[in-house]
Order: C-alpha cells, then sequence, then structure tokens
C-alpha cells in the first residue's frame, strides 16, 4: 500500500496584523520511509537514528524520522524583513561563513562574538530533527551526575521556532534544508538570504568526517561507502545536487545572494566587500584586513565560540580530540578517492553539470 500524504493543516485566526498568523497552515509534500534494502542499510550505517530514515517529497529529500513531527513548523515558518538565513548543503564552508555574515552584519562587535557562541548568535533551524529519543537517553545516562550538562541535552530535541518567534532583536538563521521545504515566501518578505555552494568531493570527505564524529548521526562505513551513499541521495538533507539547483536558480532574485566557498577562500577581501554590500554595510580596508586574520584557518580552528565545544563536553561528539573546525582547504579530497572512485565521482560531476550551468570555481 501505498504512503499516505502527510498533508498538515491547522487554521489560524486570520489577522494581518499579527505576523504569527497566516490563513492556513499546510505541508504539501508526501513523507515516506526509505524501504526495503536502502532503509535498512541507513539504518546500519547510519547508527543515531534508530526508527527510519525518511524521504520528503519528489526529489525525496533524506531526513532521520524526527523531521516528520516539524515539517510544517519549517515549511510555514514566519520570516521577518530583518531576517539573515544562510543556506548550505551540509559542510559548505557554513560555520565559517556564518561568522563572517554575523560580524558584518554586527559592526564587526568582536567583543559580542567571542562572549556568546556562534550557535546562540545563529541558531541551527532543523538540528533537534536528529537527536533521536533514544540517543537522547543515552546523553543524559552518561551525563547523570551533571546537572548543567542535563540542562544542554534536555533541550537538544526540542525545536526552536517558539524561540524564534520571541526574540526581539535581528535574527540569524542558519539551516540545510533545501528551498522547497522552507516557506514559499522566505525571498519575497525582505530578509537577506545567502546561499554557499562548495565542490561536492570537498563537500562529502568534510561531511564524512562530521558523520563519523556527531553521535547524533553515528556512521560507522567507510568513505568509499559514504561516497556511493552521497551519490546516490542517501545522506541526510541529500540530493546534493538538487540542494544546489535550487539555490542557483534563484541566484538573480533581489534578496538572495550566492557565492561558492571556493571563491570566498581564494578571493576573500573581493567576497567581503560584496557580502557587505549585501547586508547594506560598509567597512574600511583596515577593517577588512583585520576580519580577514579573524577568519584565518588556524585562528578560526582554535576560536572556542564557534568549535561546538558544549557538543563535546555532553558527548554527542564522540571523539573529544576531534575539530567541528577541519582543514577549510579548496581540493582536500585528493588523498580519499583512489583512481576508480575518482573516475566514478568524475563521471557523476560531470553527467549532473550538463543539466545545468552552475560551474564550481575550483574545475
Amino acid at each position: 500500500m501505498a504512503p499516505t500524504p502527510t498533508y498538515i493543516e491547522s487554521v489560524a485566526n486570520n489577522n494581518n496584523n499579527n505576523e504569527s498568523e497566516s490563513k492556513v497552515k499546510f505541508f504539501p509534500y508526501k513523507i515516506q520511509p526509505v524501504e526495503g534494502n536502502n532503509g535498512k542499510k541507513m539504518l546500519d550505517l547510519f547508527k543515531g537514528e534508530k526508527t527510519k530514515y525518511l524521504q520528503v517529497g519528489p526529489k525525496k529529500w533524506l531526513y532521520p524520522s524526527g523531521y516528520e513531527r516539524q515539517a510544517h513548523d519549517f515549511y510555514n515558518f514566519v520570516a521577518r524583513p530583518s531576517d539573515v538565513f544562510i543556506v548550505t548543503f551540509p559542510r559548505s564552508g557554513t560555520t565559517w561563513t556564518q561568522e563572517m555574515i554575523w560580524l558584518l552584519a554586527n559592526n564587526l562587535d568582536y567583543k559580542k562574538a567571542s562572549q556568546v557562541n556562534l550557535r546562540k548568535r545563529f541558531p541551527f533551524l532543523e538540528f533537534s530533527c536528529f537527536v533521536h529519543p533514544e540517543m537522547k537517553a543515552t546523553f543524559l545516562k552518561e551525563n547523570e551526575h551533571y546537572p548543567e550538562k542535563l540542562k544542554i541535552i534536555q533541550s537538544l530535541d526540542r525545536g526552536i521556532i517558539d524561540d524564534l518567534n520571541n526574540m526581539k532583536e535581528r535574527r540569524f538563521i542558519k539551516t540545510h534544508n533545501p528551498f522547497s521545504l522552507m516557506p514559499p515566501n522566505l525571498l519575497d518578505i525582505g530578509c537577506k538570504v545567502i546561499y554557499v555552494a562548495r565542490d561536492p568531493k570537498d563537500v562529502a570527505v568534510s561531511y564524512y568526517h562530521l558523520c563519523k564524529t556527531y553521535r547524533t548521526t553515528g556512521y560507522v562505513g567507510d568513505f568509499p561507502q559514504f561516497w556511493r551513499n552521497f551519490q546516490d541521495g542517501f545522506v541526510p538533507w541529500a540530493p546534493y545536487w538538487e540542494h544546489i539547483k535550487e539555490g542557483w536558480n534563484r541566484r538573480h532574485e533581489e534578496n538572495m545572494l550566492f557565492l561558492f566557498y571556493e571563491d570566498l577562500k581564494k578571493n576573500l577581501r573581493p567576497s567581503l566587500k560584496k557580502l557587505s554590500s549585501f547586508l547594506e554595510q560598509s567597512y574600511s580596508e583596515e577593517e577588512y584586513e583585520i576580519l580577514e586574520d579573524h577568519l584565518s584557518i588556524d585562528n578560526f580552528r582554535n576560536n572556542k565560540s564557534v568549535n561546538a565545544d558544549d557538543d563535546k563536553d555532553i558527548g554527542v561528539i564522540s571523539d573529544a580530540e576531534a575539530s567541528f573546525i577541519r582543514k577549510g582547504v579548496v581540493g582536500g579530497w585528493s588523498p580519499y578517492f583512489d583512481d576508480e572512485l575518482n573516475a566514478e565521482a568524475d563521471r557523476w560531476i560531470e553527467e549532473n553539470l550538463n543539466t545545468f550551468d552552475l560551474r564550481f570555481p575550483s574545475k
């Protein structure tokens, strides 16, 4: 029997003076489990999910089971004209660009940036979907003698929509959700949206390490298996090319800025100026020089405000010595691909690039 489409509807009071109210809230796509061998393989390889993995809509966006209870909240989220979003496929330079964006939009307030964790300044919209109840129970058990840690763990699987709705200050929001699963009016409401794309080989290598390190995903396979899952759309937030296309196809819209990670790395000063202009800010050459130093990989890797130390403290990151910020280089994929895997990857990349007009600066 075919799965029942997940159409979630709730009628709100139609009062146009209240931004939190709208006529009808719903989620328009089917949500169905990954079935058969693929479903079993996902649970065998990605141990952080204990129930099932899901595919969403005709593009089959891949999520853990926790996504289903919040799908309509993401789709119906009420954006504000003052909001700033960063949208990326995972491991596309997201954290580095978040810090860059926040500082440029906040008059280079390094003091606040050092005192307030990036996760609080620039919250991650859908992270709670990835904290399975069994994993949460494990974290609670492991930290049962540490009351402060227990408070953090208790909030891991709580959605942040209400917190965002209650915020009075300007909101900065990180998401890996593709545009089709976000509010349809996101680019019409007046908020700023920055999309960052990165070469798929570098994305996959960085994502592989993240999925092995984070127990909420808990990947246990090797890299060649991860790459093939990546190609086939069986990693969270996949399929990669559909994600990129949705950003690329909207790059000319007024409130959208599409950036390549490779350009940010190779031409940081011009990229900072482009971002500043997009965020309606302006800085001196000396101020840009200081920001470039702040964003250098060595300084960034040692910046406690961006390094997910809370996740290490409570055991969400499996290796206490692992760094959330990795090398950040362009072309770091090479040691992970033997000749056969690289040829396979190149064919897949070329086939997909032939379907639209995007070209990575690294190519």
